[in-house]
């Protein structure tokens, strides 16, 4: 194949094969993930047929860290982490500290070195960001205690991974490492030298970033949103990830995940963030499916059959050695058994950072090939095998809640009294305004003037700073998407406004909005019967076209003119009202007059 193509044909079967085995998995109510690791051993080098070029795809893999390190920075709460420091901070340590000493012992009964040890137990002992999240949403839990201890629990995992990022390529010549990663970290053969150079460069950077990227990437992004280009400032967002991430590398010696993080990090202090993370979400995904499929790549299936005891024993740390920690520290901490059985189930498996891991294992020759195997082959097994733990914890939940008197046995007095201060919502029974142009702001000032909550959402950046400036709550981006909805508290409004003309937009917002909160009302605009059918076909609370406003409003005037009483007129065009919400569609009367049909930026809107 022609060099020119390899990179063509590496991410072209990497996201069809990807494609193609995630919907697979997804059928058989698997992780997609599951499906995308499955997709890289079909295009590796241990299975028959086509054979990716593995250089090709460690390169798209790193971009694939860069974006995910960039989200775990987006999204990183240090709000969310103090909420459940008293758990989360112990309760992750202690089980690091566990879960590795675990993965050591393991490799020392096998003969491996004291790096490999390390590497290999680190690896077995953080859960995957993807698999637990999508976990707790499935289940509806993020917002419960459970779901923030467990989440406060990922946060310190991820931190703690990030430390041994920086740290192992420093302390590889010293464990046994012989790669050029760890050849570039030795300082004239002084361990405590590189590790004080090492941390000397970190906190360096982190003070750069800190202090100065607090302000100047926040800013670049705000310049970026005032023009009003969605790509520019998509462009902005991926050029600060890339570009940080890279110079950090190239400045100060630090990997490119840690100065990913960091930009995420100080970029999540902005109220730029959640437009920030939904511009970026589809490359992320895209590249975070082809690092997927890279590791993939590198598994060796027979491993499954030359060593299923070692295999197996990894999973039983995963699986077992994990939750019984986790299981074991909740219950210390005072926390009913119900939630440290679904700790446990969130923690029962590895990902990412693993995976992230073993690549950095490898390049500074710490981890034997069999290690990468043994830790692939854990990975996909206890990610395909995670729902069902939720499921048992479910199951033995319900049996100690039927059973108070066993279950007293496991819990130490004082569960009741939770460690967790959960905070009221900022907003509750409020109305949500998506669109502030003139039908929006007609609106939202009647809110105004009667005293009712409601939030804005635009995605002009201008706009939201000027009713920000008036004190009215505005939160900048698209609404359709990820986060931006959250962020407006869509599980407690009452009512969300549409005041949006684009009707797709429109269709996609009341999807989201019922996803996030059943019972909310919605009110909608649209332009074309088609449109106003199909809403009210989805029991829209209420659908507004405005050329039948108008004509509604024009109707109402013209028989008070020509001498038909006022309570008259107005029981006509109201009974007209009803009786054409309930008509089926026809064409518009005015297709065959197109120059008389009024276009929508010259409709008389937010009157009549």
């Amino acid at each position: 194949m022609p060099h020119a193509t390899e990179l063509i044909a590496i991410i072209a079967l990497g996201l069809v094969l990807a494609f193609a085995c995630g919907m697979l998995a997804q059928r058989l109510r698997l992780p997609p993930l599951v499906g995308y690791l499955l997709a890289g051993v079909l295009v590796g080098p241990y299975t028959p047929g086509f054979v990716g070029n593995s250089q090709l795809a460690s390169q798209l893999a790193e971009i694939g860290v860069i974006l995910l390190m960039f989200g775990v920075g987006l999204h990183f709460s240090i709000k969310d982490l103090m909420a459940v420091r008293t758990i989360a901070l112990p309760g992750a340590i202690v089980q690091i500290v566990a879960a590795t000493a675990m993965g050591g012992l393991l490799a020392h009964l096998w003969g491996w070195g004291i790096g490999a040890g390390l590497v290999f137990g680190l690896a077995l002992s953080v859960a995957s960001t993807v698999v637990l999240l999508r976990a707790l949403e499935e289940r509806r839990l993020l917002d419960s205690d459970k779901g923030r201890i467990a989440v406060g629990w990922l946060i310190v995992e991820d931190l703690a991974m990030v430390l041994a990022l920086v740290l192992l390529p420093a302390l590889a010549p010293s464990l046994g490492g012989t790669g050029d990663g760890a050849a570039h970290h030795v300082a004239d053969g002084n361990i405590w030298l590189t590790l004080a150079l090492t941390l000397a460069k970190v906190a360096v950077f982190a003070l750069v970033m800190l202090v100065g990227g607090r302000r100047v990437v926040p800013w670049l992004l705000d310049q970026a949103a005032r023009t009003g280009s969605r790509e520019l400032f998509t462009l902005a967002v991926l050029a600060l990830a890339l570009g940080i991430a890279f110079g950090s590398a190239e400045l100060f010696g630090v990997s490119f995940a840690l100065g990913a993080f960091f930009a995420g990090m100080v970029l999540a202090e902005s109220d730029l963030s959640h437009q920030a993370a939904a511009d970026s979400l589809p490359l992320q995904d895209a590249f975070a499916v082809l690092f997927f499929v890279s590791v993939g790549m590198l598994f060796d299936p027979g491993i499954l059959l030359r060593e299923p005891l070692s295999v197996l024993a990894v999973l039983g740390i995963i699986l077992l050695g994990k939750s019984l920690a986790a299981v074991a520290i909740v219950l210390a901490f005072k926390h009913p058994i119900g939630t440290a059985l679904t700790i446990a189930a969130s923690l029962a498996q590895i990902g990412e950072f693993s995976f992230i891991l073993v690549s950095l294992g490898l390049s500074l020759k710490l981890l034997p090939t069999e290690g990468r195997d043994l830790i692939l082959g854990g990975a996909i097994l206890s990610i395909t095998l995670n729902p069902l733990f939720f499921v048992l914890a479910d199951r033995a939940t319900r049996f100690f809640a039927e059973r108070p008197d066993l279950a007293a046995r496991f819990e130490r007095r004082g569960a009741a009294a939770m460690a967790v201060t959960e905070e009221a919502k900022p907003h509750r029974g409020h109305a949500i305004v998506i669109g502030y142009g003139r039908v929006g702001s007609t609106i939202a000032n009647a809110f105004a003037t009667w005293d009712m909550p409601y939030l804005v959402i635009d995605r002009d950046r201008r706009r939201v700073l000027d009713l920000r400036k008036d004190g009215v709550e505005a939160v900048f981006g698209d609404a359709t998407a990820p986060g931006i909805l959250e962020a407006a508290d869509i599980g407690q409004a009452k009512l969300i406004v549409i005041a949006s003309p684009e009707p797709h937009t429109a269709r996609r917002l009341v999807e989201l909005a019922r996803e996030a909160n059943p019972g909310i009302d919605t009110l909608v605009r649209t332009h074309n019967d088609g449109e106003r059918h199909y809403f009210e076909e989805q029991r829209v609370g209420l659908v507004l076209m405005a050329e039948r406003e108008l004509a509604y409003g024009m109707t109402l005037y013209a028989l008070r003119s020509l001498g038909l009483k006022e309570g008259e007129a107005r029981i006509f065009v109201d009974s007209t009202r009803v009786e054409s919400r309930s008509a089926p569609v026809e064409a518009e009367i005015d297709q065959g007059a197109p120059e008389l049909r009024p276009h929508k930026s010259d409709v008389v809107e937010g009157k009549g």
